[in-house]
């Protein structure tokens, strides 16, 4: 384009061969300091990098993949990540910590948890050349699938039990220390009648939670109810709320608390219950579980444990990072990706919905 036209000409990006002019090296040098060769001198190494910010050189993807043999992205196998807070938050953890490693991530959404689909997705990123794939698919049909399929690279799963993974290494947030500090926290408060509200039976983290509760209150020596299952969603939560009290005035609630196995279910619960001309907490009182950034903000704040999704993330990329430098093309067996399996703690957040029995 002409300056008359009013757009400025921009100068081509600099390429390899100016950082090696202005160095005086060889280009095949500045490729050996891009690779972390260990025979570069450290005042060759400085000059080609001086040369680097100096020119703004970026390397390109397509040029590294070329002289290293090595696409250094990471695959994400995501399922039902919409508006399911947990594994939208595990998935952009991972992206955040595989840009902080150098890598890429691709995310390949499942359409389903049918085995074709499955295949398909794990197919797709292969296809990409991942060194690495983290599996974000709570769920535990796609965990035993996936642990039949014969992969050459390194697997990780982000949440889930690792008695269900079938080999494959799981990064969990310990359920059991989130459902026991929710409910030693509402039998503190006086509640013997503690109802729960369950996730979809077949979410692997709806199922710890679920037991977890169940055994909590029978080592307390109070009776567990019979669950109640959610899809998830507030709407569902809300449908429950509903039924649990119709035709019931507040001194005839068969429960003085509800442990809700997330955050948008008990916005439902709360949305039913005060519908209902039930008051919050004072005639019932709510847990939710993730700590979605809304919860401080319902009516009344929810008390609730926050699952450290970032940490997750870092933990799942650092064992695939881990794995992969010392692969030397070998191929892999899910279990054999490293000999750590950390565990990240959650946290008992507490706000406004549990008042005293």
């Amino acid at each position: 384009m002409s300056r008359e036209s009013g757009s400025e000409i921009r100068p081509r990006p600099a390429s390899i061969r100016d950082v090696a002019r202005l160095a005086g090296v060889s280009h095949q040098t500045v490729s050996r300091v891009l690779n972390g060769h260990p025979s570069i001198r450290d005042v060759t190494k400085s000059r080609v990098l001086a040369a680097m910010d100096e020119l703004q050189f970026r390397p390109s993807r397509a040029a590294r993949m070329l002289s290293t043999q090595r696409s250094q992205t990471i695959g994400v196998l995501a399922a039902a990540v919409g508006s399911h807070y947990g594994p939208a938050s595990s998935v952009s953890a991972v992206e955040d910590a595989a840009r902080a490693r150098g890598f890429y991530a691709t995310v390949a959404h499942l359409a389903s948890v049918a085995p074709g689909a499955i295949t398909a997705a794990i197919e797709e990123l292969l296809s990409q050349n991942v060194e690495g794939i983290v599996i974000v698919a709570p769920r535990t049909t796609v965990l035993s699938r996936l642990a039949a399929l014969s992969m050459n690279v390194p697997i990780v799963a982000a949440q889930g039990e690792q008695s269900d993974a079938g080999g494959i290494p799981v990064v969990s947030i310990n359920q059991e220390t989130g459902v026991r500090m929710v409910l030693e926290y509402l039998i503190g408060r006086g509640h013997k009648r503690i109802l729960h509200v369950a996730g979809p039976p077949d979410w692997n983290d709806a199922q710890s939670r679920l037991r977890a509760y169940q055994a909590e209150l029978r080592a307390a020596g109070l009776p567990p109810a019979p669950p109640l299952f959610g899809d998830w969603t507030a709407d569902s939560g809300y449908e429950l709320g509903r039924a649990l009290v119709s035709d019931t005035g507040p001194g005839d609630l068969p429960f003085t608390a509800v442990f809700s196995s997330n955050d948008q279910m008990a916005l439902g619960l709360i949305h039913a219950f005060r519908e209902a001309g039930l008051d919050v907490p004072r005639d019932v009182s709510i847990v939710g579980f993730d700590d979605i950034p809304e919860s401080a903000h319902f009516w009344p704040p929810l008390t609730t444990v926050r699952q450290e999704f970032s940490q997750v993330g870092e933990e799942c990329v650092a064992m695939l990072v881990e794995a992969i430098g010392r692969s030397d093309g070998l191929a892999y067996r899910p279990t054999l990706v490293t000999d750590r399996v950390p565990v990240v703690e959650p946290r008992l957040i507490v706000r406004g919905s549990v008042a005293p029995a």
